[in-house]
Protein backbone atom coordinates (compact mmCIF):
# COMPACT_ATOMS: atom_id res chain seq x y z
CA UNK A 1 0.00 0.00 0.00
CA UNK A 2 2.63 2.45 0.79
CA UNK A 3 4.26 2.08 -2.54
CA UNK A 4 1.19 2.46 -4.44
CA UNK A 5 0.62 6.00 -2.40
CA UNK A 6 3.98 6.73 -2.99
CA UNK A 7 3.53 6.22 -7.08
CA UNK A 8 0.25 7.93 -6.94
CA UNK A 9 1.78 11.11 -5.20
CA UNK A 10 4.37 10.97 -8.00
CA UNK A 11 1.69 10.94 -10.39
CA UNK A 12 0.31 13.57 -8.88
CA UNK A 13 3.68 15.71 -9.17
CA UNK A 14 3.89 14.79 -12.76
CA UNK A 15 0.26 15.81 -13.55
CA UNK A 16 1.38 19.46 -11.89
CA UNK A 17 4.35 19.84 -13.70
CA UNK A 18 2.41 19.42 -16.61
CA UNK A 19 -0.17 21.94 -15.78
CA UNK A 20 2.41 24.48 -14.82
CA UNK A 21 4.13 23.57 -18.37
CA UNK A 22 1.37 24.28 -20.32
CA UNK A 23 0.59 27.47 -18.28
CA UNK A 24 4.12 28.60 -18.79
CA UNK A 25 4.69 27.88 -22.40
CA UNK A 26 5.62 31.32 -23.76
CA UNK A 27 8.91 31.09 -21.19
CA UNK A 28 10.22 27.19 -22.51
CA UNK A 29 8.59 24.33 -21.22
CA UNK A 30 6.91 21.75 -24.20
CA UNK A 31 5.11 19.07 -23.86
CA UNK A 32 6.24 15.72 -25.78
CA UNK A 33 4.40 12.37 -26.77
CA UNK A 34 6.84 9.12 -27.49
CA UNK A 35 6.17 5.92 -28.28
CA UNK A 36 8.74 2.60 -29.15
CA UNK A 37 10.42 -0.67 -29.24
CA UNK A 38 11.97 -1.83 -26.22
CA UNK A 39 14.71 -5.13 -25.99
CA UNK A 40 14.50 -6.05 -22.48
CA UNK A 41 15.91 -9.02 -20.18
CA UNK A 42 15.90 -9.94 -16.85
CA UNK A 43 19.03 -10.66 -15.38
CA UNK A 44 20.91 -11.55 -12.34
CA UNK A 45 21.30 -14.55 -10.39
CA UNK A 46 18.93 -18.13 -9.95
CA UNK A 47 18.74 -19.93 -6.60
CA UNK A 48 22.26 -21.24 -6.53
CA UNK A 49 24.08 -18.20 -7.48
CA UNK A 50 24.60 -18.59 -10.49
CA UNK A 51 24.31 -16.02 -13.53
CA UNK A 52 21.42 -16.10 -15.16
CA UNK A 53 21.51 -17.02 -19.13
CA UNK A 54 18.23 -15.21 -20.53
CA UNK A 55 17.54 -14.13 -23.87
CA UNK A 56 15.80 -11.18 -24.88
CA UNK A 57 12.35 -10.22 -25.74
CA UNK A 58 10.49 -7.60 -27.30
CA UNK A 59 8.02 -5.02 -26.21
CA UNK A 60 7.13 -1.80 -26.43
CA UNK A 61 7.08 1.80 -24.73
CA UNK A 62 4.51 4.88 -25.20
CA UNK A 63 4.15 7.68 -22.96
CA UNK A 64 4.66 11.52 -22.28
CA UNK A 65 7.32 14.08 -20.59
CA UNK A 66 7.89 17.77 -20.13
CA UNK A 67 11.08 19.53 -21.08
CA UNK A 68 11.26 22.30 -18.19
CA UNK A 69 14.03 24.86 -18.94
CA UNK A 70 16.83 24.95 -15.97
CA UNK A 71 19.67 26.96 -17.70
CA UNK A 72 20.58 27.25 -21.23
CA UNK A 73 20.60 24.59 -23.26
CA UNK A 74 20.13 22.57 -19.93
CA UNK A 75 16.32 21.00 -18.84
CA UNK A 76 14.48 18.54 -16.46
CA UNK A 77 12.65 16.33 -18.44
CA UNK A 78 10.01 14.30 -15.99
CA UNK A 79 7.91 11.47 -18.05
CA UNK A 80 5.41 9.13 -17.37
CA UNK A 81 5.56 5.69 -19.12
CA UNK A 82 3.34 2.11 -20.07
CA UNK A 83 5.95 -0.21 -20.58
CA UNK A 84 6.60 -3.80 -21.13
CA UNK A 85 9.57 -5.98 -19.81
CA UNK A 86 10.72 -9.33 -19.23
CA UNK A 87 12.98 -12.06 -19.93
CA UNK A 88 12.76 -15.27 -21.60
CA UNK A 89 14.53 -19.04 -20.06
CA UNK A 90 15.74 -21.94 -21.41
CA UNK A 91 15.47 -25.27 -19.09
CA UNK A 92 16.35 -28.53 -20.97
CA UNK A 93 12.95 -28.81 -22.96
CA UNK A 94 11.43 -26.11 -21.21
CA UNK A 95 11.62 -22.53 -22.49
CA UNK A 96 10.16 -19.93 -20.09
CA UNK A 97 9.07 -16.13 -21.05
CA UNK A 98 7.97 -14.09 -18.88
CA UNK A 99 6.37 -10.60 -19.42
CA UNK A 100 6.26 -7.74 -17.19
CA UNK A 101 3.87 -4.41 -17.50
CA UNK A 102 4.56 -1.45 -15.37
CA UNK A 103 3.84 2.21 -15.35
CA UNK A 104 7.26 4.24 -14.99
CA UNK A 105 8.26 7.82 -14.22
CA UNK A 106 11.47 8.71 -15.75
CA UNK A 107 13.16 11.58 -14.09
CA UNK A 108 15.99 12.75 -16.82
CA UNK A 109 18.02 15.36 -16.59
CA UNK A 110 18.66 16.69 -20.50
CA UNK A 111 21.43 18.44 -22.31
CA UNK A 112 19.94 19.75 -25.88
CA UNK A 113 22.37 21.75 -28.00
CA UNK A 114 21.94 22.98 -31.58
CA UNK A 115 23.27 20.86 -34.23
CA UNK A 116 22.48 21.65 -37.66
CA UNK A 117 18.61 22.80 -38.05
CA UNK A 118 18.10 20.95 -35.14
CA UNK A 119 19.13 19.70 -31.41
CA UNK A 120 21.26 16.84 -30.18
CA UNK A 121 20.24 15.24 -26.80
CA UNK A 122 21.66 13.20 -24.31
CA UNK A 123 20.30 12.70 -21.25
CA UNK A 124 20.41 10.62 -17.75
CA UNK A 125 18.36 10.17 -14.22
CA UNK A 126 16.79 7.59 -12.38
CA UNK A 127 13.13 5.58 -13.13
CA UNK A 128 10.75 4.48 -10.84
CA UNK A 129 8.53 1.64 -12.20
CA UNK A 130 5.26 0.31 -10.69
CA UNK A 131 4.47 -3.42 -12.21
CA UNK A 132 0.48 -3.43 -13.17
CA UNK A 133 0.25 -7.09 -14.68
CA UNK A 134 2.60 -10.29 -16.01
CA UNK A 135 2.34 -13.38 -17.38
CA UNK A 136 5.00 -16.57 -17.48
CA UNK A 137 4.37 -19.09 -20.26
CA UNK A 138 6.06 -22.28 -20.18
CA UNK A 139 6.47 -24.11 -23.64
CA UNK A 140 8.32 -27.51 -24.27
CA UNK A 141 7.15 -29.93 -26.92
CA UNK A 142 3.45 -30.06 -27.17
CA UNK A 143 2.11 -28.69 -23.83
CA UNK A 144 2.45 -25.02 -23.35
CA UNK A 145 1.37 -23.60 -19.82
CA UNK A 146 0.81 -19.81 -19.04
CA UNK A 147 -0.44 -17.91 -15.33
CA UNK A 148 -0.64 -14.73 -14.26
CA UNK A 149 2.54 -13.26 -12.70
CA UNK A 150 1.97 -12.24 -8.73
CA UNK A 151 3.24 -9.45 -7.29
CA UNK A 152 4.50 -9.33 -4.05
CA UNK A 153 7.87 -8.81 -1.53
CA UNK A 154 7.54 -12.49 0.44
CA UNK A 155 6.51 -15.83 -0.86
CA UNK A 156 5.86 -17.72 2.36
CA UNK A 157 6.23 -21.62 2.75
CA UNK A 158 3.21 -23.27 1.49
CA UNK A 159 2.69 -20.92 -1.79
CA UNK A 160 2.42 -23.17 -4.87
CA UNK A 161 5.80 -23.66 -7.17
CA UNK A 162 4.28 -23.24 -10.54
CA UNK A 163 3.58 -19.47 -9.48
CA UNK A 164 5.97 -16.97 -10.48
CA UNK A 165 6.31 -14.09 -8.03
CA UNK A 166 8.03 -10.52 -8.68
CA UNK A 167 8.17 -7.19 -6.67
CA UNK A 168 5.73 -4.87 -7.72
CA UNK A 169 8.48 -1.45 -7.46
CA UNK A 170 11.69 -1.26 -9.82
CA UNK A 171 13.96 1.34 -9.65
CA UNK A 172 16.84 2.04 -11.83
CA UNK A 173 18.52 4.39 -14.38
CA UNK A 174 18.25 5.47 -17.59
CA UNK A 175 21.01 7.07 -20.51
CA UNK A 176 19.62 8.45 -23.69
CA UNK A 177 20.73 10.20 -26.78
CA UNK A 178 18.60 11.54 -29.92
CA UNK A 179 17.92 14.35 -31.76
CA UNK A 180 15.35 16.75 -32.26
CA UNK A 181 14.84 18.06 -35.57
CA UNK A 182 13.34 22.24 -36.31
CA UNK A 183 9.41 20.68 -36.62
CA UNK A 184 9.25 18.62 -33.21
CA UNK A 185 10.00 15.03 -34.70
CA UNK A 186 12.60 13.50 -32.35
CA UNK A 187 13.76 9.67 -32.23
CA UNK A 188 16.18 8.49 -29.26
CA UNK A 189 18.31 5.69 -28.38
CA UNK A 190 17.47 4.49 -24.56
CA UNK A 191 19.29 2.34 -21.97
CA UNK A 192 17.98 1.14 -18.65
CA UNK A 193 19.44 -0.71 -16.05
CA UNK A 194 17.65 -1.89 -12.63
CA UNK A 195 18.96 -1.27 -9.70
CA UNK A 196 16.26 -3.07 -7.47
CA UNK A 197 16.21 -6.39 -7.27
CA UNK A 198 12.75 -7.51 -7.74
CA UNK A 199 12.75 -11.41 -6.77
CA UNK A 200 10.97 -11.43 -3.41
CA UNK A 201 12.05 -13.08 -0.56
CA UNK A 202 11.31 -16.82 -1.14
CA UNK A 203 10.69 -18.63 2.21
CA UNK A 204 10.12 -21.94 -0.13
CA UNK A 205 13.59 -21.97 -0.06
CA UNK A 206 16.25 -22.85 2.96
CA UNK A 207 19.23 -20.88 0.88
CA UNK A 208 18.29 -18.39 -2.04
CA UNK A 209 20.45 -16.44 -3.66
CA UNK A 210 18.80 -15.33 -6.71
CA UNK A 211 18.80 -11.69 -7.33
CA UNK A 212 16.91 -10.10 -10.55
CA UNK A 213 17.12 -6.72 -12.77
CA UNK A 214 15.14 -5.16 -15.61
CA UNK A 215 17.77 -4.04 -18.26
CA UNK A 216 17.61 -3.70 -21.36
CA UNK A 217 17.47 -1.24 -24.36
CA UNK A 218 15.22 0.73 -26.65
CA UNK A 219 14.33 2.91 -29.74
CA UNK A 220 11.56 5.97 -29.11
CA UNK A 221 9.74 7.91 -31.87
CA UNK A 222 8.31 11.04 -31.08
CA UNK A 223 6.97 14.64 -31.38
CA UNK A 224 7.14 17.38 -28.58
CA UNK A 225 4.92 20.58 -29.05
Amino acid sequence: MKIGKIFIALMIMFSATFTYAQSTQSSGPAFGLLGGVNFQNLTGKDVNGNNLDNDIIIGYHIGANVMIPLVPEFYFQPGLLFSTKGGKSTLGPVTSTYSLSYLEMPLNFVYKGLLGTGYVMVGFGPYIGYGLMGKAKHEGGSLSFENDIEFTNTVESGDPLTTTYFKRLDVGGNVFVGYETAVGLFFQLNSQLGMLNINPEDNRFSSNEAAIKNTGFGLSLGYRF
